[in-house]
């Protein structure tokens, strides 16, 4: 064994990995990062940088060799070996989805496995093969231990009312409830404000996470009190490919049109969102670029649910003291950013043109209502706490 952390976080379409060094008083240190993009296409790819980002590993793999999570995991455990005197300590696994009852990292066993894997369901692009990563390394190599981090657990600190939906009690104690996600991601930002920005960490404050996956939280004190997401990945704000808020009678509608169940979760995961809308794609940067009227479509109306589910959010703490964005979009898009704050203006906000370009961290004026920041997020180093902790517990 190393002194060594190693963090995956495995998606449908790529493993991203990160390997964080141990030091003498149980700080973290980045080492490398690097993914394996592409799988299950003609062309998949492996990069991999350091810490002071020189390039380590870029090139194509065999398509055979990253035909799904499984494989790709081998590619990532083969070239990580090759760069290691030894096994890592532990390994930190970001899931999506914790259910109700798992509302803290955990050490995987078999039982763990079977709980989180009866959620697929509800977080059918993510959950699977989350798990299949940790599948491959119980079998390569079982010593290690394996930590599984949640991103539902940060937002369980929800009170009854943001927990609920408007269904009867036998539907809340079968697990139907209100969950929220991205929670790895804001508790970084919490953790993050503490340390940077005290004077706003102790209030109330709505975190944007703004990627190809898109939510909104409450925090006050730094803690979960509400989140524009829910039972499963779709609810709230549109995001790359699925289309966030959507009247459930729509979705009856699609049935009663003969719609098969899995061609519905294909249409809601895949072919929705800032994708749906524009009948280009879901990169924000080439509908930023292209003038065709979807992607004005789509800029228009991601920008106006946006600000409407941060607004709403303000309900939930009975006021707003800092806006934070952050994930790809919220730290790259500074004309999103403002677009956003446009529709913000009746509650005060004001960017400053010059502070948005320079993506801040602080990006409000002056003599804005609210402060608002960008602040990077980081997902990884929060799965590497939260393993290291729970290993030297045992």
């Amino acid at each position: 064994m190393t002194d060594t952390i190693l963090v995956i976080n495995a998606g449908s379409s790529s493993i991203k990995f990160y390997l964080y060094d141990i030091g003498t008083g149980g700080d973290l240190a980045a080492r490398m990062g690097g993914q394996v993009e592409g799988i299950g296409t003609l062309r998949p790819r492996l990069r991999a940088r350091d810490a002071q980002g020189n390039i380590m590993a870029e090139r194509d793999i065999a398509p055979g060799h990253a035909a799904d999570v499984p494989n790709a995991q081998d590619v990532v455990g083969t070239w990580l070996s090759g760069h290691l005197n030894g096994m890592p300590a532990a390994v930190g696994h970001r899931v999506v989805h914790g259910g109700p009852d798992l509302d803290a990292p955990v050490l995987v066993d078999d039982q763990t496995l079977e709980q989180l894997a009866a959620l697929s369901p509800l977080a059918p692009l993510h959950q699977p093969n989350n798990l299949a990563a940790i599948r491959v390394i119980r079998e390569r190599r079982p010593a290690i231990p394996q930590v599984a981090c949640f991103d539902t657990a940060f937002h369980r600190s929800h009170g009854p009312l943001a927990d609920r939906y408007a269904l009867p009690e036998r539907l809340y104690q079968q697990g139907v409830r209100r969950y929220g996600f991205h929670g790895l991601s804001y508790e970084y930002i919490a953790q993050r404000l503490r340390r940077a920005l005290p004077e706003i960490a102790g209030g109330k404050v709505v975190a944007a996470h703004l990627g190809n996956g898109v939510s909104a939280c409450a925090m006050v004190d730094g803690k979960s009190v509400d989140s524009t997401m829910g039972f499963s990945a779709l609810e709230g704000l549109p995001m790359g490919t699925r289309p966030g808020r959507l009247d459930a009678g729509i979705v009856l509608w699609m049935m009663q049109q003969g719609m098969a169940h899995d061609d519905i979760a294909h249409l809601l995961y895949h072919d929705c969102g800032l994708k749906g809308l524009s009948g280009l794609g879901n990169d924000m940067r080439e509908l930023q670029a292209s003038d065709t009227p979807g992607a004005r479509l789509a800029l228009d109306y991601f920008a106006w649910r946006v600000a409407e589910g941060i607004a709403g959010l303000g309900c939930a703490m009975n006021g707003m003291d800092a806006l934070v964005f952050t994930a790809g979009i919220g730290e790259n898009a500074p004309a999103m950013r403002q677009a956003i704050a446009d529709r913000l203006a009746w509650l005060g906000v004001r960017l400053d043109n010059e502070r948005n370009a320079r993506h801040g961290p602080r990006i409000s004026a002056d003599d804005s209502q609210i402060g608002v920041y960008v602040v990077r997020t980081n997902e990884e180093l929060v799965i590497a706490q939260h393993t290291l902790n729970l290993v030297r517990a045992r």
